[in-house]
């Protein structure tokens, strides 16, 4: 492709991922930017997925990430009750964003973080009344908008999908 090509337009390129591949091929036209059609969606998809989700749970005043972790410990069960390293295994932040996310939580009286009393040398934290409260009202919000986010496939595309996105995530090696 020419350097002085002009891009199709937005609506006929499809999306930003499209524009990305275009320009690099003009630049670049050495690169195979084939693997950027899945990976740039995948990005871009995220941080919009997550974007959507913190918008739709405004209204019960938790962001995405601290709702991550509160229904962590609400879904492993009574005592929903978990160590600090059990909760990071669990969800996908680093340390230092879960000790901010932990702190706030904390903050807001929706965990109680305490040592664990079979073994004084280990940390908890636990979920509290407000917090289960806050998890059991926040979470219908949740699933509704990854419902409303899945809305253009199928069913049977999104079992695809899913089953698609697992074998990228744990792939062997």
């Amino acid at each position: 492709m020419e350097k002085s090509a002009i891009p199709p337009k937005q609506n006929e390129m499809g999306d930003l991922v499209d524009q990305l591949m275009f320009d690099w091929q003009r630049e670049r036209p050495d690169l195979d930017c084939r693997s950027m059609a899945v990976i740039g969606r995948l990005i871009h998809l995220g941080a919009l997925l997550r974007l959507r989700a913190s918008e739709a749970l405004a209204d019960h005043d938790v962001s995405y990430t601290d709702l991550d972790i509160l229904a962590t410990l609400r879904r492993i069960g009574a005592p929903f009750c978990l160590t600090p390293t059990e909760l990071m295994d669990r969800v996908l932040l680093t340390s230092g964003a879960m000790t901010a996310a932990l702190n706030r939580l904390e903050k807001r009286s929706l965990i109680d973080r305490g040592i664990d009393s079979r073994d004084r040398r280990v940390k908890t934290v636990s979920l509290t009344g407000k917090g289960r409260q806050l998890v059991d009202s926040a979470i219908h919000t949740r699933f509704a908008e990854a419902d409303a986010a899945l809305s253009p496939l199928s069913t049977s595309e999104a079992k695809q999908l899913a089953a698609l996105l697992r074998k990228l995530a744990y792939r062997e090696g």
